[in-house]
């Protein structure tokens, strides 16, 4: 049997997907062991015990000042960022992309002017936003959509312009106007591009994130970043790094979940 029609059992799969986060996981023990051995009090790479104790004091043990836990703190205030931002994204992109999909005269209007707004590096636009809409959240979530929907919506517009043009004349021919053909032809098929979207742009939207949290806030899962480095605090960085990483997994996965059972004629692979 060839080997591209080579497939892994469930056993074998599952062992497969596991290699690579037990060998990072190996070569960071090795290293921390090297690097302790040398220098005890080395901070740079902890070990895994002391990020284990750092761990369960970051998820459990409250500030002494404020009574809450920071991290539980952080999460609320960046998630609420971020879905506050990619949702309204999905949405602005969504209504950007039928419009520009769908009518050639809205095409030739927006077109050109969402793909120039695309190429603009959202962080350079930093500063600006602070300045407009002020150090709070409006200028975070404001960023996460500026970052997020140009490329989105130009995605979703060219999946309209893809749609098969004898659905839309069918419908034409039965007597949908443009608004049903928008919501009952194009719509249905452009959801699970949508969701594709929304999955895709997590990870630029927690770089944005991050970044402005990093530069003004006074909570949020990049702030504590950025404080504690100060005091090169690697075991809190890293507890941070893991929990910011598995955040992310867990709001893609839900996407992908919500897609196989919203979207059942999809492939499974989507």
């Amino acid at each position: 049997m060839r080997l591209i029609n080579r497939k892994p059992g469930r056993v074998l799969a599952i062992v497969l997907a596991a290699l690579p986060f037990v060998a990072v996981a190996l070569a960071y023990t090795i290293g921390s062991e090297m690097r302790l051995a040398v220098n005890p009090q080395d901070r740079l790479l902890p070990a895994p015990a002391t990020l284990l104790d750092t761990a369960i004091r970051t998820f459990t043990e409250a500030e002494r000042r404020s009574g809450r836990i920071l991290l539980w703190h952080d999460t609320g205030a960046s998630l609420f960022r971020l879905l506050s931002g990619v949702g309204i994204a999905a949405l602005l992109s969504l209504v950007l992309g039928l419009v520009i999909g769908l009518l050639p005269v809205m095409r030739g209007t927006l077109s050109n002017f969402v793909a120039v707004i695309s190429m603009v590096p959202p962080l350079a636009l930093l500063p600006i936003l602070f300045i407009f809409f002020g150090l709070g959240e409006l200028s975070k979530v404001v960023l996460i959509v500026i970052g997020t929907a140009p490329v989105m919506t130009r995605d979703l517009a060219q999946r309209v312009l893809e749609i098969p043009r004898e659905q839309i004349i069918k419908a034409q021919t039965l007597g949908a106007s443009s608004l049903v053909i928008a919501l009952r032809v194009v719509l249905p098929q452009v959801l699970p591009r949508l969701i594709i979207n929304m999955r895709l742009s997590l990870g630029t939207a927690w770089l944005f994130l991050i970044a402005a949290e990093a530069v003004a806030s006074e909570t949020g899962l990049g702030y504590r970043i950025f404080l504690v480095r100060r005091f090169l605090a690697m075991d809190i960085i890293l507890i941070y790094v893991l929990w910011i990483t598995l955040l992310a997994f867990l709001l893609d996965w839900a996407l992908r979940a919500l897609s196989r059972r919203a979207f059942r004629w999809l492939e499974a692979g989507l």
